[in-house]
């Protein structure tokens, strides 16, 4: 994808700067994937030779452990980008060697394979084949939302999301709760707002009558409910941000929350290619994978952006990584894909303390902190409400049956049409993809406002308008271990701060309407104080377009001096001590292999207490 400059100029994607989900048996295998960027290789006469370096790191050392366990009849699944569309001859080509082509990828011109790893030298040789990475597999990752992000000064100005088009692309939308219909009066509904589904995931399943279970996980519907529920079951109270918006149902994790790549880029660009009918301006991703390679080599990263150049906003989430502190370094450099992108808007957790007013609420001690792996990109952008919010539940869904304790009744003013319903119709979770949807309606709202918005004139809106107070740092204790932790409400905490919705909706500021005016800048190591000031002034950010410079960014958030005209944002002293501390050393240091990643680095350790985030939540 080409991305115009403030000039005009079409800039490529390698001039720029540059939620893992899985189950922790099934990421064993990439956990030091990056460790072998140069591996070699034995082919079948058991010499050695260098690998392309079309193949991406981490594949060359999947197939490397593949020919030394199985040998050549062992198979990976793979996504092929090509230097152009690919030609039906060359996907034949490796047809034609036993591979299986899984789906077309259109949007990344690509496609993705089950390989052989007998045709890797094929791979090497083409010259019509630009990267070739691993099909990652990927997991998904409230009365109180609304109140924090000032949404009811949208809805008293009449704006509830009607007429927007939101794409969720998660476990499914279970459309059996009234909270997804529009209605006349309080016992006559009108049409279904969930107005498309698709499945990606080839893992449909049926009740004992023959209808169709949409939701079998649970986590689709409860976002798809922060997004456009109606709260009619709840008398209002546990109303979504958009509660008239239309919901594309995109289905890309199965019953247990599982996924993949090929899966999220085909929805997306099925997401693209219905944006006319359904008026699809927002896509919704709550869901995420460790980062393996460089956003401009990432195929998943690619089709986001594909998204974003088509007009539509995607909201991306940060990540449940905050408290994975490898070597001390404190939560920090555990962004996920493709929350890393610079184009998406990433979103991480804020936490409510159990009252209407946002000046008590906190960070989330989970919510995964910037910058990203490889490409030191300041993310998160901006933080919402997401621990504890309650929303619909998909009735015998995995989390639904397997938690309980999570239910919420609706304490509903009014039965909805059709006789009675069970007391129970709302559900508990938290973590970042749920403030991801809180985000994603936000965006409805503001785009029912000022529809001819582009998605980096939102961006920038959403980023110089967000909330800026904030303590220095604050203290939370999980709930299950009692192990306190300190969030430190910096900008690779918070971002540009918590989203306000009223704040968007009064500005009238524009940025530049160009694609890629809003690229999350980038931030340096400075060698003369051992401190990180954001880029300025070259091709790897924005340069002036936005106003990243002028307010975005508030002061509390910016440590530090000035630095050959720089402004600072991480001093010596914050976190860590000195620019020695281990900690340090693993988020700043040059991240040439996935390995140095936090996330990829330690998962095995950390996957199982990342998962039950979004069920135990954080007091």
């Amino acid at each position: 994808m080409k991305v115009s400059s403030k000039n005009g100029k079409p800039q490529s994607r390698n001039e720029r700067h540059g939620a893992a989900w899985g189950k922790p048996l099934a990421l064993l295998a990439l956990i030091l994937a990056g460790q072998f960027a140069f591996a070699q290789v034995a082919d079948e006469a058991g010499s050695r030779e260098p690998l392309s370096p079309r193949i991406t790191a981490e594949l060359n050392h999947e197939l490397l452990q593949a020919r030394q366990g199985d040998g050549g009849d062992a198979t990976v699944k793979v996504i092929v980008q090509y230097k152009k569309a690919p030609r039906k001859e060359a996907l034949a080509r490796l047809q034609n060697q036993g591979a299986q082509l899984n789906r077309k990828l259109d949007v990344v011109r690509g496609a993705a394979f089950s390989l052989p790893v007998n045709t890797l030298a094929s791979l090497e040789n083409d010259p019509e084949v630009e990267y070739v990475s691993v099909d990652h597999p990927l997991k998904g990752m409230d009365d109180y939302t609304n109140d924090a992000m000032n949404v009811s000064a949208a809805w008293n100005a009449g704006y509830n999301g009607a007429g927007i088009g939101v794409a969720v692309i998660d476990s499914g939308i279970n459309p059996n709760s009234y909270d997804f219909y529009t209605f006349s009066s309080p016992n006559q509904h009108g049409p279904m707002r969930v107005v498309y589904h698709q499945d990606f995931t080839g893992a449909s399943e049926y009740t004992a009558t023959g209808g169709l279970v949409y939701d079998t996980y649970g986590h689709g519907t409860h976002v798809a409910g922060i997004i456009g529920g109606n709260g009619h079951l709840s008398g209002g109270q546990y109303s979504g941000v958009a509660p008239m918006a239309n919901l594309i149902d995109l289905r890309v994790l199965d019953g247990n929350g599982n996924g993949s790549d090929s899966e999220v880029i085909a929805a997306l660009q099925e997401a693209i290619a219905l944006k006319k009918k359904y008026n699809i301006k927002v896509i919704n991703l709550s869901l995420g994978r460790g980062i393996a390679v460089p956003y401009a080599q990432d195929p998943l990263c690619q089709a986001v952006e594909s998204a974003w150049g088509a007009g539509i906003v995607v909201i991306a989430a940060a990540g449940n990584y905050g408290r994975l502190s490898l070597n001390g370094s404190g939560g920090y450099g555990t962004i996920t894909a493709p929350g890393n992108d610079p184009l998406v808007i990433t979103v991480g957790a804020m936490k409510s303390e159990g009252t209407l007013l946002r000046t008590d609420d906190q960070i989330a001690s989970y919510s995964s902190k910037g910058p990203t792996t490889f490409d030191h990109v300041v993310k998160p952008d901006i933080v919402a409400p997401g621990n504890s919010v309650v929303s619909i539940y998909a009735l015998g869904s995995t989390l639904e049956t397997g938690y309980p304790g999570n239910s919420v009744s609706g304490q509903r003013a009014n039965q909805g049409p059709g006789g009675a319903e069970t007391t129970t119709d709302y559900f508990m979770l938290s973590g970042t993809s749920m403030a991801t949807p809180a985000a994603a309606g936000a965006v409805a709202l503001l785009l029912q406002a000022e529809p001819k918005l582009t998605p980096d004139q939102v961006k920038a809106r959403l980023m110089q308008t967000a909330y800026k107070t904030f303590p220095v740092s604050s203290a939370a204790v999980d709930p299950t271990t009692g192990i306190s932790y300190t969030s430190y409400y910096d900008i690779f905490t918070i971002g540009a701060g918590y989203l306000d919705v009223q704040a968007a909706l009064a500005s009238s500021g524009l940025a530049p309407s160009n694609v890629g005016a809003a690229l999350s800048p980038a931030v340096n190591l400075s060698a003369q104080c051992y401190c990180v000031a954001l880029s300025n002034g070259n091709s790897q950010i924005a340069g002036s377009s936005v106003v990243w410079g002028s307010g975005v960014f508030a002061t509390s958030v910016v440590w530090g001096g000035n630095v050959a005209g720089t402004a600072v944002i991480w001093g010596t002293s914050v976190v860590w001590g000195t620019a020695g501390d281990s900690g340090f050393d693993v988020v700043w240091s040059s991240t040439s292999t996935a390995a140095t990643s936090v996330v990829w680095g330690a998962m095995s350790l950390d996957s199982q207490d990342e998962a039950f985030v979004e069920i135990l939540g954080e007091q």
